[in-house]
């Protein structure tokens, strides 16, 4: 197995295309490239800065059919199509005429990223968060999960030909563990929640210099990857923003991030910079977002998760302050429905337009039609949901309530007598 070179010197300058360094959200101070992610001022979180240069709808439109297409506005090498990686992204932008029709939505899409290579977004963000750690020098790829993460960071890893740790909760959905098991690098079950595990990943980092923990020393980077599911939706749209979406909202840096998108392309003249409305979905049993959000309050209070969404568990959100400010900023609000609901959102969205969602998307599903019977959409606004996991990996959320019609002899009598013709 190959590994990365020995991690970079703080005087080596990487090759991360247009970023140009990292500023605190929070107080604003500026930070070369680094594997860093908390500011030493105030200990704010690090974002990515750019300094982009021309970018066309035509030099995006040339590149591959993945998130590498819009590479000039992401922290990787001009490079980076051309190294071993799993080619995550441009998944369908499905028009969903039957779902708006049943709920009284005039133009409603779903963004389906279970289509992607382990069927997740989350392969979105380690793509990016492998290609920074290949320019800093990590031997490992690394990170604390709640399943999806966890199948990403295994899968891209195998594919680069490097290590992966990977650290689950103990309880984690069967199918998500052995999935991550397969790829066969090093995956470890913690006893408790996702906060419990992320602690323990935090300490590990710190100890191992030379492992990327993709959600922790280079979230910055990670985290960008996210955008590509703004800058997608856009240029799927025909390059215009949608008025308003629906986002399941676990640490929130999906939500934020595809504003940041929004807010580039407008910037960069790749859309007009039209008005559009932020949503935020999250499971009642882990809802720290929504209840602050409810109280109006700026502080999110963490919680400890108790629903079938495991995959949006995740008690401290670390970006819940910056939904809120999202939400607010953009006229959404951020919502929250009850196990019960995401089953029925499953079914609803696999019914109506042949998507198998996990419960992360049952959230968003079961979200937006709970705002609808609230008057809180506008229902002949253009709308995105995002699903960003495959059925597959949660069916034992929904295996209780679906299965035969019918056990049968085997006769087409006996199909007539059970009265199914």
């Amino acid at each position: 197995m190959s590994v990365l070179s020995s991690p970079a010197s703080p005087t080596t300058s990487p090759n991360l295309g247009s970023a140009s360094g990292l500023t605190c959200r929070e107080c604003g101070a500026r930070y070369p490239l680094a594997p860093e992610y908390a500011c030493t001022e105030c200990f704010g979180p690090l974002e990515v800065s750019y300094d982009f240069g021309a970018v066309t709808r035509e030099s995006i439109e040339a590149g591959p059919t993945n998130i590498w297409r819009y590479r000039d506005l992401l922290p990787v090498p001009s490079t980076v199509a051309d190294i071993p990686n799993l080619e995550p992204g441009w998944t369908p932008l499905v028009r969903a005429h039957n779902l708006g029709r049943e709920l009284g939505l005039r133009a409603l899409w779903v963004k389906d990223d279970s289509a992607n290579p382990t069927h997740s977004f989350k392969d979105r963000v380690v793509g990016v968060a492998l290609a920074a750690a290949r320019e800093f020098g990590f031997t490992t790829l690394a990170c604390p999960s709640t399943g999806n993460l966890a199948n990403a960071v295994a899968a891209a890893a195998a594919r680069a030909g490097i290590r992966s740790v990977v650290l689950v909760p103990a309880d984690l959905e069967q199918q998500k563990i052995v999935m991550t098991g397969v790829y066969g690098g090093t995956l470890v079950a913690v006893e408790g929640t996702y906060d419990d595990v992320n602690r323990v990943a935090s300490e590990l980092a710190g100890d191992h210099e030379d492992w990327a923990f993709v959600n922790v020393n280079v979230r910055p980077y990670y985290a960008e990857g996210s955008k590509t599911l703004g800058y997608e939706v856009a240029e799927q749209l025909g390059w215009r923003l949608p008025e308003q979406v629906v986002i399941p909202v676990a640490s929130g840096s999906q939500l934020t991030k595809v504003d940041k998108a929004f807010r580039e392309l407008g910037s960069l003249g790749l859309v007009e910079p039209t008005a559009y409305r932020i949503f935020g979905a999250q499971a009642t049993g882990c809802s720290p977002v929504s209840a602050a959000f409810k109280a109006g309050q700026d502080v999110v209070a963490p919680v400890r998760p108790s629903t079938i969404a495991k995959s949006l568990a995740i008690g401290n959100p670390a970006d819940g302050p910056y939904v809120l400010d999202t939400c607010r900023r953009t006229g959404g609000l951020v919502e929250d429905v009850t196990d019960e609901e995401i089953v029925e959102g499953i079914r609803l969205l696999a019914r109506t337009e042949g998507i198998f969602a996990e419960t992360a998307g049952g959230v968003t599903v079961a979200v937006l039609r709970k705002l609808l019977e609230a008057g809180q959409l506008d229902p002949d606004a253009d709308t995105v949901v995002f699903n960003t996991g495959d059925g597959l990996k949660t069916i034992d959320a929904v295996a209780p309530v679906v299965g035969p019609a019918a056990t049968i002899p085997a006769s087409a009598a006996a199909f007539t007598a059970a009265g199914l013709a």
